[in-house]
C-alpha cells in the first residue's frame, strides 16, 4: 500500500495528462471548454506522492519506470476518456492511522482542495507486537499482512459476505465483532455445503494482543450513517457478464447452476460437478484449482477449454465460463479462449488470427483490460495469468 497505489495514482494521472494534451491539440477549441470544466493539463499534478519512510534511492528507482508504465496503461485499451471526464482533480494518496493528526479542528471543504484524496487506511493496531524497521533518516513499526494476504487476518469473511452484513457487523462494535465475523461465515458455510459446493471450514488464528482496547467504538452517527448505505443481496451481486458480442459471458458456478439465457457451460469450479443443460456436449467440467495449490492445474486444462469452445462457437452457440466466485480462474479461461478463437476486433475466427500472430504481455494485457471492461469483479491471480501466458506459447492451441 506504501508504494503500489502511490504508482498508480501517478500513471492514472500522467496518462490522463497525455490524455487531455492530446484533446488540446486536436482541437485548440477544447482548451478553453477544459479549463472551464476544471481541468487543465498545465496544473495537473504527474509527480510521485510517496510517503516519508520511502528512501530517495528507492523513490528515484520507480520514478526511472513510470514513463514505461504510462505508456503500458495507454496501449492497454483502458478507458482513460471517461476516467477524464469525471476526474476533475489529480489523484493524491493519503495515509491515515489511529494515530494520524492531520487535521486539529475540522476537515477543510474538499472543493478547497487541489486533488482528489485517495484515504489509505491502516486498520491495524499501532502498538503491540511488530517488527520494527529503519532506514537512514525514518523509522517505523511494520505490521505484517496490513494491506494484503486476507487469509491471515479477514477470519474467512469475503468482499461479498462484508457488505452483505455490513452494518451488522460495524455496528456489534469491537468486543463482538470477531464472534459476528464467525457466525456470518459458518452460516454461509454450511449454506454452500448443502449445495455441493466449497465449503472448507475456516480456522481463523487468535488475536495475539487480546481483545485490541485500543479500538475506539462506534458512535451513533456513524452507525447511522451507515443505514443509508446500499448493500447488495449476492444474488444481485453474482451477476452473468457478456462480453460484448462474442457470445461469451462469465459468472460464479452458484449463478451458472440456475443459468437459463445460455447454450452451454463451462464448468471450472474444482468442487460444484452440476449439469443443467440437456445435451451431454454443451456442458463441460473441469476441476481446476488455484495456482497456489497447483501451478500447473490451468494449463494442464486449457487446451480442453480452447477445444470445448471452439467446438460450440462455431455452432454459433452462448458459451457461460463458471468457477467458485468468478472472478479468477474463469477470467484466465476465458483470457485464453478470447485471445485463441478471436481476433483483435473481438469477432470469433476459429483462431486463424492467432495462428499469425506472436502473443505478447501487453497483446495479453490488451485482451484482459477488454474482459474486464464487462465483467467488472474480475480478479485473475498473477500465477493463473503466468499459466495462460505460457500456454498462449506453448504451441497447444488447437
Amino acid at each position: 500500500m506504501s508504494k503500489t497505489i502511490p504508482i498508480w495514482t501517478c500513471v492514472l494521472n500522467r496518462s490522463i495528462c497525455n490524455y487531455l494534451n492530446k484533446l488540446c491539440n486536436d482541437d485548440a477549441s477544447l482548451v478553453e471548454r477544459e479549463s472551464d470544466a476544471g481541468h487543465n493539463s498545465v496544473d495537473w499534478d504527474c509527480s510521485l506522492h510517496l510517503p516519508l519512510w520511502v528512501s530517495e534511492t528507492e523513490k528515484s528507482a520507480i520514478e526511472d519506470r513510470l514513463e514505461g508504465w504510462t505508456k503500458d496503461l495507454d496501449a492497454s485499451g483502458a478507458d482513460i476518456a471517461t476516467l477524464a471526464s469525471c476526474l476533475k482533480k489529480p489523484l493524491r494518496p493519503l495515509w491515515i492511522s489511529h494515530k494520524t493528526v492531520i487535521w486539529i479542528n475540522e476537515v477543510p471543504d474538499y472543493d478547497s482542495w487541489d486533488f482528489t484524496p485517495i484515504i489509505l487506511v491502516s486498520a491495524s493496531s499501532s502498538s503491540g507486537v511488530t517488527q520494527h524497521r529503519t532506514t537512514s533518516e525514518f523509522s517505523w513499526n511494520y505490521i505484517p499482512g496490513a494491506g494484503d494476504d486476507e487469509e491471515s487476518w479477514a477470519r474467512g469473511l469475503s468482499p461479498n459476505l462484508f457488505w452483505n452484513h455490513a452494518y451488522d457487523l460495524i455496528s456489534s462494535g469491537p468486543d463482538l465483532c470477531n464472534q459476528k465475523v464467525a457466525d456470518i461465515v459458518e452460516k454461509d458455510r454450511v449454506y454452500r455445503a448443502q449445495r455441493g459446493q466449497n465449503a472448507p471450514q475456516i480456522t481463523a488464528k487468535p488475536s495475539i494482543s487480546g481483545n485490541s482496547p485500543h479500538l475506539p467504538c462506534l458512535g451513533p452517527l456513524l452507525c447511522s450513517d451507515l443505514s443509508n448505505l446500499k448493500i447488495i443481496s449476492s444474488d444481485e451481486g453474482c451477476g452473468i457478464f457478456w462480453l460484448g458480442s462474442t457470445n461469451l459471458a462469465l459468472g460464479s458456478s452458484q449463478v451458472a447452476e440456475n443459468a437459463s439465457n445460455v447454450d452451454c457451460i463451462l464448468n471450472c469450479d474444482q468442487w460444484s460437478n452440476f449439469v443443467c443443460l440437456k445435451e451431454a456436449e454443451a456442458n463441460l467440467h473441469l476441476p481446476i484449482v488455484n495456482s497456489k495449490l497447483d501451478r500447473f492445474s490451468l494449463f494442464n486444462n486449457l487446451s480442453s477449454a480452447v477445444s470445448f469452445a471452439k467446438l460450440n462457437l462455431t455452432k454459433g452457440r452462448t458459451l457461460l465460463i463458471c468457477c467458485h466466485d468468478g472472478e479468477d480462474i474463469s477470467v484466465c479461461v476465458c483470457l485464453a479462449i478470447l485471445i485463441s478463437l478471436f481476433d483483435d476486433e473481438g469477432s470469433f475466427d476459429g483462431g486463424k488470427s492467432f495462428s499469425e500472430t506472436c502473443i505478447t504481455k501487453c497483446e495479453m494485457r490488451r485482451r484482459l483490460v477488454y474482459i474486464c471492461k464487462f465483467a467488472i469483479k474480475a480478479r485473475p491471480s498473477r500465477g493463473n495469468l503466468k499459466q495462460v501466458f505460457s500456454f498462449l506459447n506453448s504451441g497447444k492451441v488447437t
